[in-house]
């Protein structure tokens, strides 16, 4: 006799300590179960067009001819029971954690069997109280359909499942996120193995995104700075952001003994160790980019995804191709020794042609007190002298984790044939997309946030989106 199977989207709850709940009142617990299954569960699922098919104890499972019926019932559901919940002290609060996935089922009488059931129980688990775990499956079927938010968490490793699950955290539309007012950045300090004292900032809710430091930063500076608050807020707004000053720039020690790539990668390690974290995607700009990439090959255990702008593989002085080329590139560097931060026209008029085209007589004024705030001139010019060295080509074929590169198509600091992608010396980019944006500044502007969050849809096997639905034209962006 054949099996019957067919393509289903599977919903799996499960009460938060029921078992503590039992525990403390038995007959109060039961009697919240029934109130909670007859006056939520059963009417949301019916409504919804579904079907209860299993009930165990505190858990019950429901198929869904649709994987938006699935995602909209479950936010639904959850909605109404933390509402019920609302007010009630820890020993009477009842809370479900919610998994759904779409998948192949086997049918057996009225009952559904396979992984498409055991995947959606796994993802339950996963979910947080309160909140809702959806697989890639689901996030494909609703994007852009439903007015939800969706948290990248990752691939999971479930029991009894062969492969990882991409799984999401599936929110409401703006539930729960932080007004950029009311963010709080906390400042902490940590020490790098040569005793360099390096600071570190997180703000926001949600899985990690760890920017790695490059030229020009400093932590309270950056976050109240008009033409770089805006990204961060946004940033914070999904992820739990953190960033650092290099050592020699902004509230991280100024006069340090050591500037190089390898004391910039165990910077990065440091940071990382003291606020806890395992693994999480790396944004870098400028010659972050190369200090990422290092760190993605040394600690390939650790990174993500890698998103890199206006980065560059081959420091000026290393891709120089001639005597005149590699003048040039000396003649800036001695110009930012002696003009750092100057108020004087014509070093304003020089580095803002550079770093902010087009920019107003505003930001070009903050951009030069920028300058004074982050480090001085001879702090600025070491750093600089660095990265114009710096040649991460052979490390790049090494790198095997998503990454996307973005780059500004007449960047006039780092060229696009600088660009990790680009640079065909002794190396390549694996996974890889590429975005080279038209707009001229070259500080990161909002539209490219969109890119920087959006979790990857499932488009190839690297995890790397084969195309930015949703994505503005409008903003500039090309193949």
């Amino acid at each position: 006799m054949s099996t019957t199977r067919r393509l289903a989207a599977i919903l799996a709850a499960d009460v938060v300590g029921y078992s503590r709940l039992v525990g403390a009142d038995e007959a109060g617990a039961l009697a919240s179960l029934g109130v909670l299954r007859r006056g939520i569960i059963e009417p949301n699922v019916a409504r919804h067009s579904g079907r209860l098919f299993k009930i165990m104890g505190d858990g019950f499972l429901a198929e869904f001819a649709s994987a938006v019926q699935a995602a909209v019932c479950a936010v639904a559901i959850q909605k109404e029971t933390e509402a019920t919940a609302f007010g009630l002290d820890a020993a009477r609060k009842m809370r479900l954690r919610i998994g759904v996935h779409v998948g192949d089922v086997m049918v057996e009488g009225d009952d559904l069997l396979g992984d498409g059931v055991n995947i959606a129980a796994r993802l339950e688990g996963l979910a947080e109280p309160g909140s809702v775990c959806i697989s890639r499956q689901v996030y494909d079927q609703i994007e852009g359909k439903l007015p939800l938010t969706c948290r990248p968490l990752g691939p999971q490793k479930l029991k009894n499942i062969s492969k990882p699950v991409d799984a999401y955290a599936l929110d409401g539309a703006a539930a729960g996120r932080i007004g950029s007012n009311d963010m709080k950045l906390k400042i902490e300090y940590c020490r790098a193995p040569d005793g360099v004292r390096l600071a570190y900032a997180s703000v926001g809710s949600g899985p990690p995104l760890v920017k790695t430091a490059n030229w020009m930063n400093h932590l309270e500076f950056d976050w109240e700075n008009p033409d770089l608050r805006h990204l961060y807020t946004s940033l914070a707004q999904d992820f739990t952001l953190l960033r650092y000053d290099a050592r020699g720039n902004g509230l991280s020690d100024w006069d340090v003994e050591e500037v190089s790539l390898d004391a910039w990668v165990k910077d990065l390690e440091t940071v990382v160790d003291a606020a806890g974290l395992d693994r999480f995607p790396l944004l870098a700009l400028s010659q972050g980019c190369a200090i990422s990439v290092a760190f993605a090959v040394r600690h390939p255990e650790r990174v993500s995804h890698l998103i890199l702008y206006g980065g560059f593989a081959r420091g000026a002085y290393r891709r120089a191709k001639n005597e005149l080329e590699l003048q040039q590139a000396k003649a800036l560097a001695m110009l930012i020794r002696t003009g750092w931060g100057s108020d004087t026209p014509a070093f304003r008029q020089l580095f803002s042609s550079l770093f902010m085209p087009g920019g107003t007589p505003e930001q070009l004024r903050r951009f030069a007190e920028r300058q004074r705030n982050t480090t001085t001139a001879e702090c600025a010019y070491r750093f600089f002298e660095v990265t114009r060295n710096l040649d991460v080509t052979e490390l790049l074929s090494k790198v095997n984790v998503p990454t996307l590169v973005m780059h500004k198509r007449d960047d006039q600091v780092q060229p696009i044939t600088a660009s990790p992608q680009s640079c065909r010396g002794g190396g390549w980019l694996p996974c890889v997309r590429r975005l080279w944006r038209y707009p001229r500044r070259q500080i990161l502007c909002r539209s490219a946030i969109a890119v920087c969050a959006i979790p990857p849809p499932a488009r190839c096997p690297c995890g790397l989106p084969r195309r930015f639905r949703g994505f503005p034209r409008s903003t500039g962006y090309g193949r």
